[in-house]
């Protein structure tokens, strides 16, 4: 039997199958190409932003430098231009903000946003190849000092998502000392991190944030295979049906949950970058990218800073969506194979 359809008929189908199942990265699978076209196109933003913020602040931040720092790194090292001289600018500022604090740090006291500002600092002069000095071994003096009868590092803030979860502060800590410990430190640096590793395989994981840094804190911590994949089965399972991942159980995706969890699931949960799990985790970043190639996510922490622009798009939203761009660009450069040598 043959069916026979009018030109209009015809058109009028294609029109309604194509908004029905977009074609290519905005709805499909992302291949290779469109993988490094995302990357591409939200780099330059990133950097601009970066560069911006420190003509403002010189003060060390999570959100325009660790993050950021974090992605252009990983975005150089599978070839996409990224000036170096940037990065470098990045570094330094976060070890002068450390230095000028050194005594305080060696005291135990540190600087405003305790353990998580600290961490971050030294995460982020780790991701640029920073080597070890007499900042950082203050800093991790103060790690070690700091929370010592808790068990664990908890958080002074209560700036969601990235400074409100002590799995994040904890996680930071972990990667802190085991990044720039000295070697008359490796006693205390062993029973800290045995603790919080205790604590972290007992303690529930009660939003994304959490999720994502206790996975990669038993990683960071020397938990067994079994134990890390317990806890990354935790969160590929909140992965929701349209790829994404939520700050918050029950509320829509968004690309800072997504791209955080993308990252933790590779880097320490062994999530191959092509697994179907993952490509459709960047299927949403795609997808949800901006003309810009920024992505926007509402800030749900309440502002305390005098307001300034960023170099950044969204206004009151742009710190957060800075940190959701750079985790989304990490987590899609991941999927981008390194160029040969």
């Amino acid at each position: 039997m043959s069916i026979r359809m009018s030109r209009g008929s015809l058109v009028v189908a294609l029109l309604l199958a194509a908004l029905v199942e977009p074609s290519g990265a905005r709805g499909g699978t992302p291949g290779p190409e469109e993988n490094r076209s995302a990357v591409r196109r939200s780099l330059p933003l990133i950097a601009r932003s970066a560069k911006e913020y420190t003509r403002h602040r010189d003060c060390f931040s999570c959100h325009h430098q660790a993050v950021p720092v974090f992605a252009l790194r990983l975005a150089k090292e599978r070839g996409f231009a990224v000036d170096s001289s940037l990065i470098e600018t990045q570094l330094e500022q976060a070890e002068a903000d450390l230095s000028s604090a050194a005594e305080s740090y060696r005291k135990g006291e540190g600087q405003p946003g305790g353990v998580t500002r600290a961490g971050y600092a030294l995460w982020t002069l780790k991701a640029g190849g920073w080597e070890s000095d007499e900042t950082t071994a203050a800093v991790v003096e103060f790690l070690l000092k700091h929370d010592e009868k808790r068990g664990y590092w908890h958080t002074t803030s209560n700036r969601p998502p990235s400074e409100a979860s002590p799995f994040t502060s904890t996680y930071l800590a972990i990667r802190g000392l085991v990044s720039f410990g000295l070697p008359d430190q490796k006693g205390r640096i062993t029973a800290r991190i045995g603790a919080a590793r205790e604590w972290l395989l007992k303690e529930p994981a009660r939003d994304n944030e959490d999720r994502v840094f206790r996975l990669w804190g038993l990683e960071a911590a020397g938990a067994t295979r079994d134990e890390v994949e317990t806890a990354a089965r935790a969160l590929r399972d909140t992965q929701r049906p349209d790829g994404g991942w939520s700050q918050l159980d029950g509320q829509p995706s968004d690309a800072y949950a997504t791209g955080s969890a993308l990252v933790s699931l590779h880097l320490a949960g062994r999530l191959a970058t092509d697994d179907a799990r993952y490509v459709r985790g960047l299927a949403y970043l795609e997808t949800t990218q901006q003309s810009d190639g920024s992505w926007h996510v509402r800030s749900r922490s309440k502002p305390f800073q005098t307001y300034f622009e960023s170099g950044f798009p969204y206004k009151e939203d742009q710190f957060i969506s800075m940190a959701a761009s750079s985790w989304a660009t990490a987590a899609i450069a991941l999927a981008c194979p390194k160029p040969e040598s």
